[in-house]
C-alpha cells in the first residue's frame, strides 16, 4: 500500500503551522489510514467523509497493514488520522499494559502520545475485541463455553490467526500462559476469510476473530472468563500537523462521529461489508446518512 506523503509536501505543512490559519481550500490534503481489515476502513471512511462534508480535502489510505506499518507512518505525517483501538494502541504501539478501564486507557495513550505530536480524541462507545471462536458441534462435544473450558479437550488444539499472533502477548502467548492451553498454530488472518475458512472445513478447531465480524451461527464466541483481553474502544488518533493547520475543527468533528459509533454499529456494518461484499464508502455514507 502506497504512503504518499512527500518530505517536500511535510516541509511545507510545517511552514504553514501555527495557528490554525489555514483555509480549507488552500490548506494541506488531510490523509486517513486504515488498519489492513474491513473495519478500520469503513471507519476511516466515515472520517474521511464526514471531514468531506465540512469542506477539508481529504484521501483515505486503506488496508494499509497491522500497526507497526501504521504507527510509524502516522508519527512521521505520512498519514495524519487513525482510527485506533484503544487496548492494542498501548500494548502493541507501545509495550504498556491497558488499563481495565477504556477512558483510563485513551488517558494513557495521550500521555504516551503527546511528546511525538500525535493527538488523541474522544473515545467511542463501540469497541472490537479479539475473541476465541470454535465450531458449534466442537463446542457441544466438549462442553464449551469459555476459553478456559478448552483445557478439558485434553490434547494439543489447533489454532489458527494472523501471523502477527506470535509476537503479541494476548494472542498465543496469552492463551498458553493466562489459560495454560496446549495449541499447535497455523498462520492465517485476522478473523478473516482464511481463518474463518480453515475453522469451518475442519482445518483447525480454534480461531481468533474479531468480536463484531462473527456471522456465522454455527460458530461459537467463547467467553473470555480470565480477562485476557482489554477494553478495545475505538478512538481517532491525529498528527499534530493538521490539527496546527486547521485548528479545532478537526476534534469537534471527529469526537461528533465517534461519539456515535456503537458496537452494534461496527457489527452491522462488518457485516455488509464482510457478507454482502458492500463497498466500504457506501456502508460509511448510508451510516452518517443514519447518524444525521
Amino acid at each position: 500500500m502506497k504512503l504518499f506523503a512527500s518530505l517536500a509536501a511535510l516541509a511545507l505543512v510545517a511552514v504553514a503551522c501555527g495557528g490554525g490559519t489555514e483555509t480549507k481550500e488552500d490548506g494541506p490534503t488531510i490523509v486517513v489510514g486504515s488498519f489492513g481489515f474491513g473495519e478500520s476502513e469503513i471507519i476511516g471512511e466515515i472520517y474521511r467523509q464526514a471531514l468531506e462534508a465540512e469542506g477539508y480535502t481529504v484521501e483515505h489510505n486503506v488496508q494499509i497493514g497491522p500497526r507497526e506499518i501504521v504507527k510509524p507512518a502516522l508519527e512521521s505525517g505520512e498519514i495524519h488520522i487513525v482510527p485506533e483501538y484503544v487496548g492494542s494502541a498501548l500494548e502493541v504501539g507501545f509495550g504498556v499494559t491497558p488499563s481495565g478501564d477504556g477512558e483510563a486507557s485513551r488517558d494513557q495513550l495521550e500521555e504516551l502520545y503527546e511528546p511525538l505530536g500525535v493527538s488523541v480524541f474522544g473515545l467511542a462507545p463501540g469497541e472490537d475485541k479479539n475473541t476465541y471462536i470454535v465450531m458449534k458441534a466442537f463446542a457441544d462435544q466438549y462442553d464449551l463455553e469459555s476459553i478456559s473450558d478448552l483445557a478439558g479437550v485434553g490434547r494439543t488444539i489447533e489454532f489458527g490467526g494472523p501471523p502477527e499472533c506470535t509476537e503479541r502477548p494476548r494472542c498465543l502467548a496469552g492463551l498458553q500462559g493466562t489459560y495454560g492451553l496446549d495449541l499447535n498454530f497455523t498462520a492465517l488472518d485476522a478473523g478473516g476469510p482464511l481463518t474463518m475458512a480453515a475453522l469451518t472445513g475442519g482445518e483447525i478447531e480454534l480461531g481468533l476473530a474479531f468480536s463484531t465480524f462473527v456471522f456465522n451461527p454455527d460458530v461459537v464466541l467463547l467467553v473470555d472468563d480470565l480477562l485476557l483481553q482489554p477494553d478495545e474502544n475505538i478512538v481517532p488518533v491525529v498528527n499534530n500537523v493538521i490539527i496546527d493547520a486547521y485548528g479545532s475543527d478537526i476534534e469537534k468533528i471527529l469526537n461528533a462521529v465517534n461519539s456515535k459509533l456503537t458496537t452494534a454499529d461496527l457489527a452491522a456494518m462488518n457485516k455488509r461489508f464482510g457478507v454482502d461484499k458492500e463497498d466500504a464508502a457506501d456502508i460509511a455514507a448510508d451510516w452518517l446518512a443514519d447518524n444525521g
